[in-house]
């Protein structure tokens, strides 16, 4: 392979280039393409300690850099998961645990629907008739768990 642009390859073409993928992660936000830009910074540090450095071993730590930076950081990011303030902000179904509904379709089998809101949700737990006021005690997916809430306690 006699690729003659890149032997002028030098540190400062590698932490332009890093820059850019920075930039590209802006661009378009996924927190993958900032692993790839600091790879390429680390070989135009490299490159700088290391100037004699040939264009294949630039591509090689190049790989590796990125390999190795995308793997550590989904390994802390395993470790030490972000913690929120709102854990179930995309989990509507999760939100309604706590709540209190009248059964609208008898709960017949361990299946029924219940209604809150201006909606209706199915659910599963004990036979119950419709009328009768459950509360909500978890969330498979968008299937509601429910069980006889006490009717002297007030809706939630």
């Amino acid at each position: 392979m006699n690729l003659p642009f890149v032997q002028d390859i030098q540190f400062w073409h590698w932490l332009a280039f890093g820059g850019l993928i920075g930039v590209l992660e802006i661009l378009v936000p996924g927190f993958v393409l900032i692993w790839l830009g600091l790879a390429a910074i680390l070989v135009g540090l490299l490159l700088l300690v290391w100037p004699e450095l040939t264009f294949a071993y630039q591509l090689l730590a190049y790989a590796g850099f990125s390999v190795l930076s995308v793997f550590l950081w989904f390994y802390w990011l395993k470790r030490g998961p972000v913690e929120s303030d709102k854990p179930t902000l995309n989990r509507r179904a999760e939100q309604l645990i706590g709540r209190r509904a009248p059964v609208v379709d008898a709960i017949v089998n361990g299946r029924g629907r219940i209604k809150l809101g201006d909606g209706t949700w199915a659910v599963a737990g004990p036979d119950l008739p419709a009328g009768h006021l459950v509360e909500i005690t978890g969330a498979d997916g968008t299937l509601l768990q429910v069980r006889p809430a006490d009717r002297n306690s007030s809706d939630t």
